[in-house]
């Protein structure tokens, strides 16, 4: 089975967690791969009482990105969230499938070609950089989009 890190920042709100996390988590599920959801993975760890929780979260998560077969990056916000940058330039950077989540209409970008800074589009293929861009939940089991394709090859 393929493995999607699911680079978010919504495990910091308990609402988020709650709310937004289960139906994007069961879209990509529902296509067939293991979703690798960092605040899941990590949990146990996160103990501010304890000495390091921090370099060690940081580092199962960096672990994570490294490990998993491609990445899925939830990237609202303006900017978007600065850990779900570094782990997907982690996936970028080893040449991993990227795909990109952004239901935030507002436009984070120095070119008119992408609605967002043009490095988060290095891991797509050029002419079908949009195959790899989700703007809401029910677009991601699309069978024509890249996500999709790619779970099945």
């Amino acid at each position: 089975m393929k493995s999607v890190y699911l680079a978010n920042p919504y495990g910091f709100s308990a609402q988020q967690r709650d709310l937004l996390l289960p139906p994007i988590i069961e879209a990509i599920a529902g296509l067939g791969l293991d979703v690798w959801e960092p605040f899941s993975r990590t949990g146990p760890e996160v103990d501010p009482g304890v000495p390091g929780w921090a370099y060690r979260v940081g580092q199962l998560c960096c672990a994570d990105a490294r490990a998993a077969d491609a990445i899925f990056a939830i990237v609202n916000g303006v900017p978007p969230d600065e850990g779900v940058m570094v782990e997907l330039g982690i996936a970028i950077a080893l040449a991993k499938p990227t795909f990109l989540f952004r239901d935030d209409f507002r436009r984070v970008a120095d070119t008119e070609e992408y609605p967002l800074n043009l490095m988060l589009f290095t891991g797509m293929p050029q002419d079908e950089w949009e195959s790899h861009y989700y703007t809401s939940v029910d677009e991601i089991s699309s069978p024509g989009k890249a996500l999709a394709l790619w779970a099945a090859a």
